[in-house]
């Protein structure tokens, strides 16, 4: 029996601003929970500065060993926003003004003061990229094969991620559920070990925390198996009840 494909994605976040601390990135989290509804695993993220080399960088090194890239950042009208001129280096081609964009652009702006050169920045794509449709603001995100170029303001990105929604291929989503216990973690975790190891194709995920002067953690069985999630889900429970520890159902 060959082992189910598992489609993979990564993500760069793009720009000083998040870097600095100015603004907190958004976009990871929505980002994630979209790809898993897609059957889509994100793999790896990484942030980076507004410059051009560790723009190129990230591109390539990512987009080699993943199914799909995505990036948020960097695609607006001002003199900061490389991200378009960093890909199309890292891709190797050269950069155009895509005619359906310029229309796109060119409506929008209509009635909000015309379509200026430096809107018009907004429609600049690598060569050979199609458009990701943009209900919410007038410019467009963009797809280059398996690179998925998007604006970093959240309910933006957000919309594009929507237009976005069956369009790329995919496994079976991953089916998550949890429980909780006031313990350490520390003190369980050959259980959770063992039950990983007896219930192959999940993972475990431990998360502590300190609260009301007591120390806990929420356990989190995932796996796209969802009656495998319940048989792990299961025996875990009543591995930790044979210790004598409280389970609280989908967490504490």
């Amino acid at each position: 029996m060959q082992p189910e494909r598992i489609w993979t994605a990564a993500l760069v976040v793009i720009g000083d601003e998040i870097l600095s601390g100015r603004t907190q990135d958004k976009n990871v989290a929505q980002v994630a929970a979209w790809l898993n509804v897609q059957g889509i695993r994100l793999t790896e993220v990484r942030v980076v500065a507004d410059r051009t080399e560790a723009i190129v960088e990230a591109i390539n090194a990512l987009r080699a060993r993943n199914d799909y890239l995505f990036t948020t950042g960097g695609i607006g009208p001002t003199h900061d926003d490389i991200t378009v001129d960093a890909i199309a280096e890292a891709l190797g081609v050269g950069v155009e003004h895509h005619p359906d964009a310029m229309a796109m652009l060119d409506r929008y702006y209509a009635t909000r003061g015309g379509l200026t050169e430096t809107r018009a920045r907004m429609a600049r794509v690598p060569a050979g990229a199609t458009l990701i449709v943009n209900k919410v603001s007038g410019a467009p995100g963009i797809r280059w094969g398996n690179i998925f170029i998007m604006a970093g303001v959240p309910h933006i990105t957000a919309g594009m991620l929507d237009a976005l929604t069956g369009m790329l291929e995919g496994g079976r989503p991953v089916v998550s559920r949890s429980i909780g216990c006031w313990v350490a973690e520390s003190e369980v975790a050959d259980l959770l070990r063992d039950a990983e190891r007896a219930h192959e194709g999940v993972a475990i995920g431990s998360y502590p925390f300190f609260r009301d002067g007591r120390v806990g953690a929420n356990f989190v069985v995932r796996s796209p198996d969802a009656a495998l999630v319940e048989r792990c889900l299961t025996a875990l429970a009543e591995a930790l009840r044979a210790q004598g520890r409280d389970v609280v159902a989908d967490g504490i």
